[in-house]
């Protein structure tokens, strides 16, 4: 008989066929499979294609953006910026503020504002500064902390009534104390924070805030007092804008930068450290630019933790064996507080910026720009006309033209007297040369620039021009 080809879409079980029986196991376990990779499947077959297309970065030719225009120096040195009227806080008329990172991320950041008085129903201002290094971590610290510090060693002193003033001496001696605390917190909660038993991530980002560092300037206006108290730990400054009786403007120095190279802190620190010769070189204190400073382990820290720090937190490495380190600590907090009454009777303005500012500008041109900057709104001044500039390279540097300010670059331009310092700062007039320093990013840009913070804050002055 010829074979017979068949085949069916049903199948009949015979009872005792072992084979009939794999057949229904098989197709049960077909089903399952199925039915589980539904949603697999579904992915698989979906039709809305979000693959990126690329066709745009294809194109043959450079893509790199020109330098910063006219208009885009004011947009990036304005952004960010802010400015407010004060009313009913003694003699304060207004603040201005402004910041140019020039460090991804920024390692610079501040604070302004009012808070109650630590004595009466008034309300103090306050305007700090805090310029970090090595790391944002303890700059960012002190904006959250200090002022609070601060504040509480204020309220401990337990002297004023509501009818009597404060010696300075009193609230100096409280300001030291605020900022000795939060610095002694830092490097203590490093040393306990290694020995306990918190998760490694908890201990990490404890130790990080210990292993930066910050500079620190805080201005504090009593307006009961109608005195302007300023703390100074580092390299940023402040700075009095007075009106002479000549009409012209002085610089009054409320801070001096505390570096290897200030002459009054060498002394100090070969005083500490009796018979260690090399402290100080080249205008470091082992190898550190600022002698005092919030954080900074290292030179806080002994030696042998130090080396523990290393090995188990992969912290920074001990200044050893570069640094000859016997008697730590070498920075302190400690700032230096002056005290300052508030002429009632003349406009005046404090100026207060980190040192990427103060590389550029002297006291007495900063001054003298925000007293410019005063006139030409007044009315009694107009701007000068940008003067016609050859082409420019950095080389010319070296061929006699100034890194710095120069009178010869001012214009005056600007509604903010804190960015009008900065576009002054970094080359005024001379749009090349400020155009070309902002057309560096992090990291390159540190060769020609720091991060630059800057605040302005004006007393008895109410006449703008609209």
């Amino acid at each position: 008989m010829p074979a017979r080809h068949f085949h069916s879409t049903k199948i009949h079980p015979t009872k005792g066929s072992s084979l009939t029986s794999s057949v229904i196991k098989f197709i049960k376990y077909i089903a399952i499979a199925s039915a589980v990779s539904i949603p697999g499947i579904s992915w698989l077959r979906a039709t809305h294609d979000e693959v990126p297309h690329l066709e745009s970065s294809l194109a043959w030719g450079s893509s790199i953006e020109p330098g910063p225009s006219e208009e885009e120096v004011t947009r990036i040195i304005s952004q960010g910026a802010f400015s407010f009227p004060v009313r009913n806080v003694g003699v304060v008329a207004r603040y201005d503020g402004a910041q140019l990172p020039s460090n991804s991320p920024c390692e610079d950041r501040f604070i302004h504002g009012k808070f109650p008085s630590p004595w009466n129903n008034d309300h103090w201002m306050v305007w700090a500064i805090f310029d970090g290094h090595a790391g944002w971590q303890t700059a960012e610290l002190l904006s959250k902390r200090l002022l609070s510090f601060v504040r509480h060693s204020l309220t401990q002193a337990n002297f004023a009534s509501k009818h009597e003033y404060v010696p300075d001496q009193v609230v100096q001696h409280a300001i030291i104390k605020g900022f000795t605390d939060l610095d002694d917190s830092i490097i203590q909660t490093a040393l306990d924070t290694s020995q306990s038993q918190e998760p490694l991530q908890n201990k990490v980002r404890k130790l990080v805030t210990a292993y930066s560092g910050s500079c620190a300037i805080l201005s504090m206006y009593d307006p009961t007092a109608n005195t302007l108290h300023v703390a100074c730990t580092g390299d940023s400054r402040a700075v009095l804008g007075h009106k002479g009786q000549d009409g012209k403007w002085e610089a009054i120095p409320l801070s001096f930068d505390q570096t290897g190279s200030n002459k009054e802190e060498i002394v100090r620190l070969e005083k500490e450290h009796p018979g260690e010769e090399n402290i100080v070189q080249g205008g470091r204190v082992l190898g550190m630019m600022v002698s005092r400073a919030f954080g900074d382990g290292r030179w806080k820290w002994p030696l042998k933790f130090q080396e523990d720090i290393r090995r188990r937190f992969y912290g920074p490495a001990p200044l050893t064996p570069k640094y000859d380190v016997r008697t730590p600590p070498y920075l302190t907090a400690e700032p230096v507080v002056t005290s300052t009454k508030i002429d009632s009777n003349g406009p005046s303005f404090l100026i207060l910026a980190s040192d990427g500012m103060w590389d550029m500008l002297s006291n007495q041109q900063a001054v003298g720009l925000v007293g410019k900057w005063l006139e030409f709104r007044a009315g009694k001044r107009t701007s000068e006309p940008e003067p016609t500039q050859e082409p420019f390279d950095f080389g010319q540097f070296w061929k006699g033209v100034n890194w710095r300010f120069v009178e010869e670059r001012t214009i005056v331009q600007d509604d903010n007297a804190a960015v009008h310092l900065v576009r002054n700062a970094l080359g005024g007039n001379h749009h090349e040369l400020i155009s070309g320093r902002l057309a560096f990013d992090a990291p390159f840009s540190r060769g020609l620039r720091d991060d630059m913070t800057v605040q302005v804050v004006f007393f008895n002055i109410t006449r703008e021009r609209k």
